[in-house]
């Protein structure tokens, strides 16, 4: 059994604020990526082939998320489009977390040329 909303469609632009909004906090999370990739690569160790590429994906998961997330809320209310961002926003947390994690406990494989 399928249920299909039948209510009113939230305006385009009001739809099109809250994905920037949101936008802008996953902005940030590819801002921080980019930046500890810099770090690291201009460090006396520098990264090796496994650190770019670990690192690399840091840097695009973020957008990846961004994008499925306004995929699959497309069509939706608004509030499921808010809450599906938020889920993504909370995905690329997480994951950050454990890039940095790895980063702290494996140095070796990650650094050193």
């Amino acid at each position: 059994m399928t249920t299909t909303f039948t209510g009113r469609r939230s305006p385009s632009w009001l739809r099109s604020t809250v994905a920037g909004l949101f936008g802008l906090f996953y902005a940030y999370a590819v801002w921080t990526a980019v930046a500890f990739l810099i770090a690291q690569a201009v460090a006396v160790e520098g990264l090796t082939g496994a650190g770019w590429a670990i690192l690399l994906f840091a840097v695009v998961f973020p957008i990846i998320v961004f994008i499925a997330g306004v995929v699959i809320a497309r069509g939706r209310p608004l509030l499921h489009l808010a809450v599906v961002l938020l889920i993504g926003l909370g995905l690329a947390g997480v994951f950050w977390l454990n890039i940095l994690t790895f980063a702290v406990r494996s140095q070796s494989s990650l650094f050193g040329s």
